[in-house]
């Protein structure tokens, strides 16, 4: 029974040991966050924003929920111009600040970081939730004001450019259906056109035909009358001269022939005897 009791005298010690031990760290690490808070704020006054915002962090890294570390590491992020960065600085300095003071001023420089990505509908928002906890900041309803009304202007914008691109749309719509009955009218009136083409080629060819089956062509006459045929009975001047010289021929023939004739059929003559 003693030895149970001294172990839990013993173990007791230790805890409270341990638990004096972790204060003592807990605190050395806070007093050197707020070490390097302090010295961030010099170099912060000497516009030495990114120096600065190494020494929040390194405070930030002792003590990780330390809200002024976080706070102060945003505005200098935000005097870089580094916007988006600065954004979840101010946001976790909202969320763990205690006082509603120091969580207006969180997000009413949550808004600003808005305000310059033009974000009009976050900084509107922001605005806002600076005025619930704080909502005698005349700044940040002034700020609220401006944003509401570049967030207005915004949405007009987009309305019209909206409007306008439908209208658009619309009449390129109509555009096209005009170009497309357009073109189907031209379809139409080339369709009726060869339609009449073609109606009058037939009629053409059946005209060409009676002409064919009633008198001749006038192009024939023309063709007769250039190249003239042979009348019947009548000679050409190149057939009297092969007749000609076929009877010149035939009447040699028949001369010489009587001649033959009567050189064979003659006597001689004998002198007469006395």
């Amino acid at each position: 029974m003693k030895t149970y009791l001294k172990l839990g005298i013993l173990f007791l010690m230790l805890f409270s040991i341990k638990e004096t031990i972790a204060q003592k760290d807990s605190t050395a690490l806070q007093r050197k966050a707020r070490s390097m808070v302090r010295q961030g704020n010099e170099l912060y006054k000497n516009k030495q924003f990114t120096d600065a915002s190494v020494a929040y962090k390194k405070a930030l890294s002792n003590s990780s929920y330390y809200d002024k570390a976080s706070y102060n590491l945003g505005n200098a992020l935000y005097q870089n111009k580094n916007y988006k960065e600065a954004l979840p600085q101010y946001e976790l300095t909202a969320k763990t600040a205690e006082d509603k003071f120091t969580k207006a001023q969180a997000y009413h420089n949550i808004g600003n970081a808005h305000m310059e990505t033009k974000n009009y509908q976050g900084a509107v928002d922001a605005y806002k939730n600076a005025l619930r906890n704080n909502p005698s900041d005349d700044e940040t309803r002034y700020n609220l004001a401006v944003a509401q009304k570049l967030l207005d202007k915004e949405n007009q914008q987009n309305k019209d450019d909206k409007n306008k691109d439908n209208k658009d749309k619309k009449d390129q719509k109509d555009q096209d259906k005009d170009n497309k009955d357009n073109q189907k009218d031209k379809n139409k009136d080339q369709k009726d056109g060869d339609d009449k083409d073609k109606k009058k080629d037939k009629d053409g060819d059946g005209d060409q035909d009676k002409d064919k089956q009633q008198k001749p062509k006038k192009d024939d006459k023309k063709d007769q009358k250039q190249k003239p045929k042979p009348q019947q009975g009548k000679m050409s001047p190149q057939q009297i001269k092969q007749l000609l010289e076929s009877l010149n021929n035939e009447e040699k023939k028949t001369q010489k022939k009587m001649n033959a004739k009567k050189a064979k059929g003659k006597k001689t003559k004998q002198e007469k005897d006395w």
